[in-house]
């Protein structure tokens, strides 16, 4: 009699366990699902906001004349709005950049990864977080106040804001976002396959270059796409150290105009609300979400195109 009372008195322990069990899950859920949603619906909000406010820009200015018009002077008594002179100094200073920090972060990683020992590991990747820390801010006035002289001294045609001195301050800060993914992606991939080439007579640098490499490919360019994102999406370094003239040229040492830092200038309130000025700001942004939103597109195509699993 006492057993089965005992063994009452479990179930029904057991059940209350269960029960409390299937609610904590619950709960967690339909929290998670909360959160998932507020950041599809900020999203949305985005979206929605960029389309409404450049539907009046689009009324007054044509697609064509936006994105192949050469001239971009919205402030001016006889307004210009083609946007490719934005363009042009965005996709500069972030073809300079890449130049810079793909390479380093790549050998960085690889150097992490499959040459450094634990304890020059931990003395380099503190240094790495520190430098994918510093402000933006810092690293505009360190290109204007530091890179910029230098490269004065250099070239002595070189303006006081130019293009160069900004995309080496991106490519630098850069660096770590490259060099911390692609070693992720590096040290994922098994020992077994080193070890192979290795026994097949193959150098550290050989294995590391035609075995490692290749078979992290997935996640290294995912980096790469990452950080040119990244470029492109900079806002105050472009806009210490570029300058703010809207120049369609290919001459880093001349002074250019990005998509963003005309995004700070015109927020800045000279232009008068519910002008074509105005909505000019939302133009330029929606452009500059569609060219993020594609590169981030890629990335993830790149990573199931190229993902090898073990």
């Amino acid at each position: 009699m006492t057993q089965s009372v005992d063994a009452a008195q479990n179930r029904k322990i057991a059940n209350t366990r269960i029960k409390r069990m299937k609610l904590s899950n619950t709960i967690a859920k339909n929290i998670l699902f909360l959160f998932a949603v507020i950041t599809i619906l900020t999203t949305l909000g985005i979206i929605i906001s960029l389309l409404r406010d450049s539907v009046g820009f689009f009324t007054e200015i044509s697609i064509k004349d936006f994105l192949f018009g050469r001239v971009w002077t919205p402030l001016f008594s006889e307004p210009h709005f083609g946007v490719l002179p934005l363009v042009c100094g965005t996709l500069l200073i972030t073809l300079i950049s890449a130049v810079i920090s793909i390479p380093v972060g790549l050998f960085t990683a690889i150097y992490l990864s499959e040459y450094a020992n634990k304890k020059v590991r931990k003395v380099i990747k503190p240094i790495l977080e520190v430098l994918a820390g510093i402000p933006s801010i810092v690293f505009g006035y360190f290109a204007l106040t530091a890179i910029t002289p230098f490269l004065k001294g250099i070239i002595p045609q070189t303006e006081i804001f130019n293009a160069l001195s900004a995309s080496i301050a991106v490519g630098v800060m850069t660096i770590p976002l490259v060099s911390s993914l692609s070693e992720d992606a590096l040290r994922a991939v098994p020992d077994s396959l080193r070890q192979g080439a290795l026994a097949l007579g193959s150098t550290k640098m050989e294995t590391s270059l035609k075995v490692v490499v290749p078979a992290a490919i997935s996640g290294i360019s995912a980096s790469f796409v990452l950080a040119v994102s990244r470029a492109i999406g900079e806002t105050m370094i472009v806009t210490i150290a570029a300058g703010a003239r809207p120049n369609l040229t290919f001459n880093p040492l001349q002074s250019v105009q990005t998509m963003t830092s005309f995004i700070v200038q015109a927020s800045q309130g000279d232009n008068p609300h519910g002008t074509v000025g105005y909505y000019s700001l939302f133009a330029v942004g929606l452009l500059l979400f569609l060219i993020t939103l594609g590169l981030n597109i890629l990335s993830h195509y790149m990573v199931d195109k190229y993902r090898k699993e073990y």
